[in-house]
């Protein structure tokens, strides 16, 4: 068995993806020796791994980490502008819904392998040590080692802070259950999905490059983002069982009639669609809950591994992100490990519930509500409340994508505001019948100014 030879006072986190390459960024920036431990090989030299995965939609949470980090140059240029959603109607109009008000409120498209390769890149720069092929196995407690690979080929790693950022299927997790109960469950969602692609045409973009273009179908839907080599990565999400769903939609044939009767415009950009529907893997999808997330001073959970959400909210890396962030800066104050992990826990815990809640009621919105004329009415009058009453009505959405303010706030906040357009808009089908009179009352009456 070969023993590495780092003293104890090393950080040792486990996953070299997104939220541990760039929380091992800041801290070795901040002069920490860190040790990163990946399962899979170095995707620089071999290529991703891992299989396809949602596109990332990257808001102002993780430009902030970037930021600090240094890295917002270098992700700006292989990140594309998206100012809305270009929703594709049944009947074949498009109609672009905004996020914010104009261009400097947009979110971006990055590819997951490009981001990871530059953060891994930005973690060496800074002094980090990353080990590929290192897949945890087992923990002992006792004496803080870590033990990986399999028994014939095992090599540990002793250190007494431990973290652990290696995703929903955490093996550091699993090793602190196995130690203590974390009081883990996992709520299924009833949907999963399936990744398709549309290839650029004439090395151009085949659809408006600057948006996230949906297909609202109800129960379902299609969603598209658009990457840095013109293409757009297709995500078809339908429920698991039910018609339609992947329960019925079996062979590439039903995936082929799905489309040319529900999502007409988008099957003729999707040349491979039956050997894409074929071969990528179903995906499953749902929020994971933890009672607590660090075990005294020696191991403490971030990202996805302690906290991870569906990704309607396009708030999983965002979140993950300040995560990484926070975690840094509470790293650098004084006082004991276990003080800061718990400090970490506290301010971060109530945020994780909150996106996690916002996220699966996105999904709703984005399948169903984004074709609905009611709720197109009230975001017209959300827009318009926040423009008359800007120190007090700040929609969620805003809070949540352009802003730093805690989950929890937009969560607390977004329910007053949602109930007061519902009120409002009750029995109503134009803006011009709102009573905005009305309306500032109950702004005045129910929602503090916004700091």
């Amino acid at each position: 068995m070969k023993r590495d030879t780092t003293t104890r006072n090393t950080i040792a986190i486990v996953g070299a993806g997104l939220v541990g390459a760039l929380l091992a960024t800041l801290l070795a920036q901040r002069g920490f020796s860190v040790e990163i431990f990946e399962r899979r090989p170095d995707p620089r030299k071999f290529g991703f791994i891992g299989g396809r995965s949602i596109n990332l939609a990257l808001a102002e949470r993780g430009w902030h980490g970037l930021r600090v980090a240094g890295l917002q140059d270098r992700i700006g240029k292989i990140a594309v502008m998206m100012r809305g959603r270009m929703v594709h109607h049944s009947d074949g109009h498009t109609e672009l819904l905004r996020y914010g008000r104009d261009d400097s409120e947009v979110i971006w498209s990055v590819s997951r392998a490009a981001l990871n390769m530059a953060l891994l890149d930005a973690a060496e720069a800074a002094g980090a040590r990353v080990r590929f092929e290192r897949p945890l196995h087992s923990v002992d407690w006792r004496t803080s080692t870590l033990h990986f690979g399999p028994e014939n080929a095992r090599t540990t790693h002793v250190a007494n802070i431990v973290i652990g950022a290696d995703g929903a299927g955490s093996a550091l997790r699993d090793a602190m259950n196995s130690h203590i109960d974390l009081g883990e469950r996992f709520e299924p969602l009833d949907h999963g999905y399936k990744e398709l692609e549309i290839p650029p045409r004439d090395r151009k973009f085949a659809m408006e490059p600057n948006a996230l273009h949906i297909w609202p179908r109800g129960n379902y839907m299609c969603i598209a983002l658009p990457n840095s080599e013109s293409s757009f990565t297709v995500t078809l999400f339908l429920p698991n069982r039910g018609n339609p769903s992947f329960e019925t939609i079996i062979t590439s044939d039903d995936a082929q009639a799905l489309f040319a009767r529900d999502f007409a415009d988008a099957l003729p950009l999707i040349p491979e669609l039956q050997t894409d529907f074929a071969m990528n893997p179903t995906g499953m999808l749902g929020t994971l809950y933890l009672d607590r997330w660090h075990l005294d001073s020696r191991a403490l959970l971030i990202g996805d591994a302690a906290h991870a959400i569906v990704p309607f909210h396009g708030q999983g890396m965002n979140c993950g992100f300040e995560d990484a962030f926070e975690l840094a800066e509470l790293m650098e104050c004084d006082g004991d490990i276990e003080s800061v992990f718990a400090e970490f826990e506290k301010r971060r815990k109530p945020n994780a519930d909150a996106i996690a809640e916002m996220a699966l009621e996105n999904y709703v919105e984005m399948r169903d509500s984004v074709a609905d004329a009611h709720f197109l009415l009230m975001r017209a009058l959300e827009r318009a409340l926040a423009a008359r009453h800007p120190t007090r009505f700040v929609p969620r959405y805003w809070m949540v994508t352009f802003s730093r303010v805690p989950y929890s706030v937009a969560l607390e906040r977004g329910d007053i505001q949602s109930a007061i357009l519902r009120e409002l808009t009750s029995g109503k089908t134009s803006i011009e019948q709102i009573d905005m009179a009305r309306a500032g009352v109950l702004i005045e009456q129910r929602l503090a100014p916004f700091s």
